[in-house]
């Protein structure tokens, strides 16, 4: 019966989404700000219907739950419910943040060299996913892509539960991309995109314990969104921007207002997605300096791309300069 979780996942997402969209009474609305790709308000209810999704699925794995990541996940599910609807301060936010991440490096077994580490790396994971969370198509797909590759690593090493909770997700943000997908009807909110943030980072550390994969896989996995992100506020720090105000700097939001669009962003990273995912499953066969080279070879691919998007990006304000003064 597990066999069916993913496809309860998908249906119930996808059936609930297109409800939540349809009733406009009473939805949370995306008002387009200074950090908005899109100009008309958007329900962003999405998240509500992902997490029935999952849970639904999940019914049917109960007995595997590993309940030290799914009651964080449920807590922060709530706590970013409330935040859509009532704007909570950052400091409440990341307080449950760091609650959840400390209640998985508690019960998942880390050594104590380790808990530090991934603390943060648990507290920012769920942090960037919400920063990616900006442009048609971009959270649905990584989540559909990452999930799925972490599932295949579980069937790979012998554990169907562990891998159809994984589908699970997946499936639920394959029916969110049905509404979601250029042009978008429904939007994750924070609801949506802190839980997802979440579990790609607790499921990856979860993984790690077992020895399914080495402590870089799940971080290559969702490379697009962790590389994106990180340089991004990297390069905003050492601006000495103000990193709480809200801002179209991401490289993805560059891309689509350089003419790319919403479609053809989510395409091309999707793309990044699938090879990344690939080649992390091929990367834990080999040695480790195998894996050392593997990882090199992405750094410098996405060091190679960022540099790329900001040429580009600077001859694009030089345009828009040129016009302006004309």
């Amino acid at each position: 019966m597990s066999h069916y979780a993913p496809i309860i996942s998908a249906f119930v997402t996808l059936i609930l989404a297109m409800m939540l969209t349809l009733s406009k009474i009473g939805t949370i609305q995306d008002i387009p700000n200074d950090r908005s790709l899109h100009a008309e308000p958007i329900p962003r209810t999405g998240g509500i219907a992902l997490m029935a999704g999952i849970l639904s699925g999940w019914m049917m794995l109960i007995q595997f739950w590993p309940w030290w990541i799914v009651l964080p996940a449920l807590g922060l599910f709530v706590l970013s419910l409330v935040d859509d609807i009532r704007n909570l301060s950052p400091k409440t936010r990341l307080l449950g943040h760091f609650v959840a991440a400390l209640i998985v490096v508690g019960w998942s077994g880390v050594s104590w060299l380790w808990c530090l580490p991934v603390l943060l790396f648990i507290v920012w994971m769920t942090n960037l996913y919400n920063f990616m969370d900006g442009s048609d198509g971009l959270a649905g797909g990584m989540a559909l892509f990452g999930f799925s590759f972490y599932g295949i690593a579980g069937l790979i090493n012998g554990n169907e539960p562990f891998a159809m909770l994984n589908f699970s997700i997946g499936a639920a943000a394959l029916g969110f991309l049905y509404h979601n997908f250029y042009p978008a009807k429904v939007f994750l909110g924070d609801a949506g995109s802190i839980p997802l943030g979440f579990l790609a980072a607790a499921f990856g550390v979860w993984g790690w314990q077992q020895g399914y994969w080495p402590f870089w896989f799940p971080i290559l996995v969702f490379s697009p969104f962790v590389a994106d992100a990180t340089m991004t506020l990297l390069k905003r720090a050492w601006s000495r921007e103000n990193l709480a105000q809200a801002h179209r700097s991401h490289y993805y939001q560059r891309l689509v207002q350089m003419g790319w669009g919403h479609r053809n962003t989510a395409l091309v990273e999707y793309v990044l997605m699938l090879l990344a995912g690939v080649s992390a499953l091929w990367g834990t066969s080999l040695d480790v300096q195998g894996q050392g080279n593997l990882l090199a070879w992405w750094g410098a691919i996405y060091l190679g791309l960022t540099m790329w998007v900001d040429r580009r990006w600077r001859q694009y304000e030089a345009t828009k300069e040129n016009i302006t003064d004309v």
